[in-house]
């Protein structure tokens, strides 16, 4: 299966697309073996990412002197995207005396992970290899901050009395203006509200308006708002004059607004499922013309798609276990049609083993089930939505679910697709569909909610757009990563925009890393 992998891994380097948010990694080590039996290792980290199959150094710690538990004052800051698999090398080094640079330093060992490990962890331990075996006891740790900018926002609402009256035949028409006292003294309008026609005490709507929008992330800086309305010719000419009005206000309050490794490294897990099309429009998988016919060197359309994906969200996911069913296949024992069969048969446990374990039950499964049809959806995203609401009434931020469709043409329960998609949409769930094949999936681009808002049959809208589809022959010329990055760049808002709007928050690191095991 490695011709697997290395085909969906093609091509992971340095894609260029809007980077997520910047990650810092501290770095220390324990148990380095000293150098001799007078002196200690004099010890530095660098830091490589792997791009198009090679490593590349990016940065370095400072070198510690005789030190053989170091704990490096350098801060790597490295950019994190969801939807790429981030390959990284810490390299351990012996740096001796008087020489920093690497030519004459002892090779002391070096750890292999992704960034998605480090980051889904948050603090990432693993003993050095050297040679492909343990380094002695010696191990690095590599904890993981976001640095973020201030996404909070505050929720304002202001009112007024007794205002002036400007107008000869009717009462005035006012409006509030905020402004922002920016740092050279000039003012910036920040926000204008609705204009309340003929009233002079109005109440105007409550309005959000981002931190950084409203005082550049500083809640020290000063606005401009004219509480009391003075009217300076009227203050010249009035003998009795107190003001035209007052302006106030009413309700003021501070939203934070957390990010997607906010709720990842407060433990929540991404729960990946996957959905394959065994329907007979595939073709048969012992033909070699088929979408499903497993070739011994190069992988199918199905294969590679479902590699792509699932490497990215695998490090999301602590046990490594992940469902996987099959729709439109006559099956064992008595074959008939199913559209949410397990695809290991054991409708108990239809979790795998890791991405591998799906490849391998997916390929296992094929002899034994006839193609079928037609293309429904509709029960597999019923299923998986099952699981999601169970979660959402723990009203916590613990498992989000991302459903992976994959399919050769289009769905033939449209109605009830879409109707099962609006009630996912309350849900902590994602629907990603890759389409496979050459068929035209015109039709499937209502799903997608790029171009419209997905309504059921009965006219209910969508909460929010939870579903991505995309053809795979968009990318048949391009690396497998390029179809991953397409459809998991909207997860992370996706993520954010449930629990935020639900209120809910991320959980604390004390709450859950005690009791967490992660498979390798």
């Amino acid at each position: 299966m490695s011709n697997i992998y290395e085909s969906a891994e093609a091509t992971l380097g340095f894609i260029s697309s809007p980077c997520l948010t910047k990650v810092e990694l501290r770095v220390a080590c324990r148990g380095i073996s000293d150098r001799d039996a007078l002196s200690k290792p004099d010890p530095c980290v660098v830091l490589k990412m792997q791009s198009h199959g090679q490593w590349f150094e990016v940065d370095r710690t400072e070198v510690i002197r005789s030190s053989s538990g170091p704990v490096f004052s350098k801060i790597f800051l490295v950019d994190y995207y969801f939807e790429e698999v981030q390959r990284l090398r810490f390299e351990l080094h012996d740096i001796s005396s008087g020489n920093n640079g690497l030519r004459d330093a002892d090779f002391l060992g070096a750890m292999e992970c992704t960034l998605g490990q480090i980051v889904s962890q948050r603090k990432l331990t693993k003993a050095l290899l050297k040679q492909g075996n343990t380094a002695g006891k010696s191990s690095i740790t590599v904890t993981a901050e976001e640095l973020s900018g201030n996404d909070d926002y505050v929720e304002l609402s202001f009112s007024a009395r007794k205002l002036d009256d400007k107008d000869f035949f009717s009462k005035s028409d006012p409006f509030l203006e905020i402004f922002r006292i920016n740092n050279d003294g000039t003012e910036s309008l920040v926000h204008r509200t609705e204009t309340v026609m003929n009233n002079l005490s109005p109440n105007w709507k409550s309005f959000k308006v981002s931190l950084n929008t409203l005082c550049s992330g500083d809640q020290d800086r000063e606005l401009k708002i004219q509480w009391e309305c003075i009217n300076p010719k009227y203050q010249m000419k009035k003998k009795n004059y107190r003001n035209s009005g007052v302006v106030t206000l009413n309700h003021c309050k501070i939203i934070k607004m957390y990010s997607f490794l906010d709720y990842i490294m407060g433990g929540c897990q991404i729960q990946f499922t996957v959905a394959i099309d065994f329907t007979a429009s595939n073709g048969d998988p012992r033909n070699s013309c088929s979408l499903h016919y497993i070739h011994p060197y190069q992988p199918n359309e199905y294969l590679k798609a479902l590699v792509a994906v699932g490497e990215i969200c695998q490090d999301y996911d602590s046990d490594k276990m992940f469902p996987a069913f099959g729709f439109g296949a006559l099956i064992p024992p008595d074959f008939k049609v199913s559209h949410d069969f397990a695809v290991n048969f054991d409708e108990d446990n239809p979790e795998c083993a890791g991405i591998q374990g799906v490849v391998e039950a997916y390929q296992n499964c094929l002899p034994k089930i006839q193609l079928y049809g037609p293309t429904n959806i509709a029960p597999i995203i019923q299923k998986v939505a099952s699981s999601a609401s169970e979660e959402m009434h723990t009203k916590e931020a613990m498992e989000y679910f991302i459903l992976l469709i994959l399919t050769d043409g289009v769905i033939t329960d449209m109605a009830d697709t879409r109707e099962a998609i609006v009630h996912a949409s309350h849900l902590p769930m994602s629907v990603i569909i890759v389409g496979v094949g050459n068929a035209d999936f015109t039709d499937m681009q209502i799903l997608d909610g790029d171009d419209g808002i997905l309504r059921s049959p009965k006219g209910e809208p969508v909460l929010r757009d939870i579903v991505q589809f995309v053809p795979f022959k968009d990318f048949k010329h391009a690396s497998p990563a390029a179809l991953a990055k397409s459809v998991l760049a909207e997860v992370p808002n996706q993520v954010v925009d449930y629990y935020n709007a639900k209120g809910i928050k991320p959980k604390c690191m004390s709450d859950f890393e005690s009791s967490r095991t992660f498979s390798p």
